[in-house]
């Protein structure tokens, strides 16, 4: 068994589209159009992953809430300063290169809708 996408609810779809492009040099693998069902599915993979992001959009957009249940999507890089510098120089939402108790590296950035997305040091 290996995971294979992780799903995750957006309100503007291109603006999602273009900051995971952007943050962190995704590829839009497929667009699935439901307009019948009143949704969008966009599928983009990750540089050196087999795992997908899955951005869904629903046409009839409500106010998500994140809810106190989610966390984070964690990934992990080699030269975390240089990702970190691209980060800044986007001007995204992002906290200090952090470690916890001797851990690996860490920082997390914050998509558009909320969801934090954590950075961590191979």
């Amino acid at each position: 068994m290996k995971l294979d996408h992780i799903c995750i609810r957006v309100k503007n779809l291109e603006e999602s589209i273009i900051f995971y492009k952007q943050v962190f040099d995704c590829t839009e693998e497929k667009i699935q159009d439901f307009p019948e069902y009143g949704f969008t599915l966009v599928f983009l993979s990750f540089p050196n992953s087999e795992v997908t992001l899955e951005l869904t959009y629903n046409h009839d957009y409500q106010e998500y809430e994140l809810g106190n249940g989610y966390g984070h999507i964690g990934m992990k890089v080699k030269k975390i300063q240089d990702l970190y510098t691209k980060h800044q120089s986007l001007g995204i939402k992002l906290t200090e290169i952090k470690n916890f108790g001797g851990a690996s590296d860490y920082y997390f950035v914050t998509d558009p809708d909320g969801y934090k997305i954590e950075i961590i040091a191979e």
